[in-house]
């Protein structure tokens, strides 16, 4: 559901709209009658579209097998592994 309103309607009712924003309605705010703005909800929970999921795998691919460099395998856990020296100097 959409509706429409003035910056005035809306600056003097704010939490009036927001609460119609919490229920699903969608707000748009105009200036002189033409659309300047939209209010509507956050979603819960973000949609990653194909492309982003995919890079997401593999990513998560990658740091499943670690880093190779020149040779030398260097895992996830290798880097964030601390000497008890700098862990004093904290």
């Amino acid at each position: 559901m959409q509706e429409v309103v003035s910056i005035r309607e809306a600056n003097q009712h704010l939490s009036r709209y927001l609460d119609r924003v919490e229920e699903g309605t969608e707000i748009i705010i105009t200036r002189r009658g033409k659309p300047i703005a939209r209010m509507m909800p956050i979603e819960a929970q973000r949609h990653l579209s194909d492309g982003q999921r995919a890079a997401r795998e593999r990513l998560r691919e990658r740091m499943h097998h670690g880093y190779a460099l020149g040779g030398l395998r260097v895992e996830r856990e290798t880097l964030h592994e601390r000497d008890r020296g700098d862990q004093s100097d904290r």
